[in-house]
């Protein structure tokens, strides 16, 4: 009997990547076989770093993942429909990471939502560690961008990026 390949799909804007991010991003590959992060705009949001920004900071901060692990993980733009992407790239579950009960009430909806759409694919919802709970990328902005010290949150490089994007010191 042929094994199907466990393809985990982990979506978000990553704008910018945190910790929070880096650490779902870790143990969803000891959950698949192939990870793909899937990189969306969300016309709802502005975002500080463009697309290929955010693509290329995130290759940049998961690679060790791939190579501790030997999942294969894949970084993807995408600008449709969630459900439409995962199905394009064979996903069998997307991933979903939680850090408050309004997270999980938003999640619940997404999900029902998606199995009508497509009820083969499984969503799995990770824990945020329990450290990593209040990281938001939203909220990363919000402190930079009033001279807060963000290295709690996010890498170091991508702490760099973000103060020279806003034109803030580098101390």
């Amino acid at each position: 009997m042929i094994k199907k390949r466990r393809i985990g799909l982990y979506p978000g804007t990553f704008d910018p990547v945190t910790l929070g991010h880096v650490d779902i991003i870790s143990r969803s590959a000891k959950l698949v076989d192939h990870l793909i992060l899937g990189i969306s705009t969300n016309p709802s949001k502005t975002a500080l770093f463009d697309l290929d920004e955010r693509v290329e900071m995130v290759r940049r901060e998961t690679a060790f993942i791939e190579r501790d692990t030997g999942v294969t993980i894949e970084v993807r733009p995408f600008s449709c429909l969630l459900m439409t992407f995962a199905e394009e790239v064979g996903a069998t579950a997307i991933i979903r990471g939680l850090r408050a009960v309004s997270d999980f009430e938003y999640e619940f909806q997404m999900t029902a939502m998606n199995y009508k759409l497509n009820p083969d694919i499984e969503t799995i919802f990770l824990m945020a560690d329990p450290s990593l709970q209040a990281i938001a990328s939203r909220l990363v902005k919000e402190i930079a961008r009033f001279d807060g010290e963000i290295s709690a949150f996010v890498p170091q490089m991508v702490r760099d990026e973000v103060m020279a994007k806003l034109n803030k010191c580098q101390t």
